[in-house]
């Protein structure tokens, strides 16, 4: 019941969009078909992560590198026993540590759904409505400047010319009498 035109030859209610090339996902040409199929089809959600490197680009290197040395410290003639200091130092290392990826446990999956979440609203408003925004206001901005560029060619131009000629014969001469 539904016109021709609308529907492919499948059944389907809409084609896919055919370019001059041919099909975006079926390339008519074979050029692009090679060069497709050559290229590694690199998807950024099944990437490889790197265990051993979590930090690549340095995020927290100025926050997060706390030791013991960092935190405790006993400045000469004040030293505890060996013992109680080693013990200390290890307690330290050890409940950071495991405390740290107890809460990694608890909370990596819920905050990292949380920070996604985040970041695809920041990306879509900023894709979406900050940037079509700034746009319309420039394309709107370079209307209105050049309308105003003509005001002022057409109506102060002339008016500043004449004034600058009218004070152009004036001829200040500076004496000084003794």
């Amino acid at each position: 019941s539904r016109p021709r035109s609308l529907c492919s030859p499948q059944g389907f209610l809409y084609t896919a969009p055919v370019r001059e090339q041919g099909n975006i996902y079926k390339p008519n040409n074979k050029m692009m078909a090679d060069e497709l199929s050559e290229k590694a089809v690199h998807d950024v959600h099944t990437k490889e992560i790197d265990l051993v490197n979590r930090d690549p680009k340095h995020l927290n290197d100025d926050v997060v590198k706390i030791d013991f040395e960092d935190v405790i410290a006993e400045p000469e003639g004040t030293h505890s026993f060996d013992g109680i200091w080693k013990a200390s130092f290890t307690t330290f290392t050890v409940t950071k540590y495991w405390f740290y990826r107890l809460l990694s446990a608890i909370f990596g999956i819920p905050m990292a759904l949380i920070w996604g979440i985040y970041f695809a609203i920041l990306s879509f408003l900023h894709i979406w409505a900050v940037v079509p925004c700034i746009r319309s206001y420039l394309i709107e901005i370079q209307c209105i400047s050049r309308v105003y560029s003509i005001c002022i060619h057409t109506f102060c131009d002339p008016l500043f010319e004449a004034t600058g000629k009218v004070f152009s014969s004036i001829r200040a001469t500076v004496r000084k009498e003794i």
